[in-house]
């Protein structure tokens, strides 16, 4: 028998390598890309880019103009609903003084009876519980006496002179005003006095004091 020789089988095994020639340089590797298909890549990818800033752009662009519907759409429904407020308003303070117009005559006749003492028993009651309604209502009485005359609040019924005045003054309210809030549903209905023609405002007042002084100085006033 022969004797084999130790590691024969695995060298006969491996493939010829030659000389000088590293073992991984021995597989093949993939051909890179020239330098003009390095510079056509970014080239073709910039497309689909540019396509979709664009439509970015477009949906921008849609949304600025409904976003500007919108806001204007919200300023109309603003002002619409400040007109309806409005107009409630107005009809509410309109419709009050349509009543309390057709009320200022029964108004009268309570102020006339409680001028001559006539104002009582249920009477009484119904008048006040009917007076505190129209002031919940809002309606205000005016006018009194001693105050300066305002043709746009008065109105003068009657006129005369008085030497105590010192301008046009109401000396008697005839029947009172009655106003809504500012609206003036029916002026004072008064009598006016003016100064005297002639008469120099604050002379008796200065003749009193005078007089005054004398009596005082003099210790009383003299005997003629």
């Amino acid at each position: 028998m022969t004797e084999e020789t130790p590691g024969f089988d695995e060298q006969s095994q491996q493939p010829d390598v030659p000389s000088g020639v590293p073992a991984d340089d021995a597989e093949p590797k993939a051909a890179a890309p020239s330098a003009e298909e390095e510079a056509a890549a970014p080239a073709g990818d910039s497309g689909p880019d540019a396509g979709l800033v664009a439509q970015l752009d477009q949906v921008r662009s849609a949304l600025g103009e409904r976003t500007a519907d919108l806001q204007r759409l919200q300023a109309e429904y603003q002002n619409y609903r400040r007109r309806v407020e409005r107009d409630r308003i107005a009809v509410k303070e309109l419709a009050s003084v349509n009543l309390m117009t057709d009320l200022l005559p029964v108004l009268d006749d309570i102020g006339r009876a409680r001028e001559h003492g006539e104002l009582v028993g249920g009477f009484k009651s119904v008048a006040e519980s009917l007076e505190a309604t129209v002031a919940k209502l809002g309606l205000q009485t005016f006018g009194k006496e001693g105050e300066p005359f305002d043709p746009t609040i008065h109105e003068a019924l009657m006129h005369s002179y008085a030497p105590d005045v010192t301008e046009t003054t109401c000396v008697a309210i005839l029947q009172p005003g009655y106003r809504i809030g500012e609206r003036t549903i029916r002026p004072a209905r008064v009598a006016v006095a003016e100064p005297q023609p002639g008469a120099q405002p604050g002379k008796p007042a200065e003749e009193g004091t005078e007089a005054a002084a004398d009596e005082k100085e003099t210790g009383g006033p003299q005997e003629g």
